[in-house]
């Protein structure tokens, strides 16, 4: 598949999810190296009077409609877990379940990371406050706007993923050596 023409070689689009059934937010970046740029950022976001399966269906639809439009190479996708509530942990793993086959359908790799980690690749440590996170977020991302928390929190995933991913180019590279 050809670049688009405004998209230099060398670069990964990466969509970071941070999977909710209420809201799942979204971020884009460009990875070339260890230099990350924002590409865009946003929720889908569902009523909780709809009935689940439409709720799915939207949060399906609205992650396809961005991968159709923004054109990601990769996806990363947070792997979520609540302990107190074991009806809201199994919805939230159905629309993370969507989260993760969406990108998946489009032929995209997907990847997943626990909260933690995501926390210590942005801040440098998996203790870190979500006002922390979001600070780092901008930090790395000049010019990105983060309208809401869900959107900072998948840039933030994003952000650990580039840097993962780096991480195992340069380990192939040396093996390969």
């Amino acid at each position: 598949m050809a670049l688009p023409a405004n998209r230099p070689v060398g670069t990964v689009r990466i969509l970071g999810i941070d999977p909710g059934l209420t809201h799942t937010g979204w971020g884009l970046i460009e990875s070339a190296g260890s230099h990350l740029r924002y590409i865009a950022a946003g929720a889908i976001s569902t009523l909780a009077s709809d009935e689940l399966s439409h709720r799915l269906v939207l949060i399906h639809n609205g992650l396809s409609h961005l991968i159709g439009e923004w054109l990601p190479d990769e996806a990363a996708v947070e792997h979520t877990y609540v302990n107190k509530n074991p009806a809201a942990a199994l919805k939230l793993g159905q629309a993370r379940g969507v989260a993760l086959l969406t990108p998946a359908l489009a032929g995209l790799p997907v990847a997943e990371y626990q909260a933690m980690e995501v926390k210590r690749a942005v801040v440098g440590t998996g203790h870190a406050d979500k006002i922390q996170v979001q600070d780092m977020v901008k930090r790395l991302l000049p010019g990105a706007v983060l309208k809401r928390a869900d959107a900072a929190d998948a840039l933030a995933i994003a952000i650990c993923h580039a840097h993962h991913r780096g991480t195992r180019d340069m380990m192939a590279r040396l093996m390969r050596a």
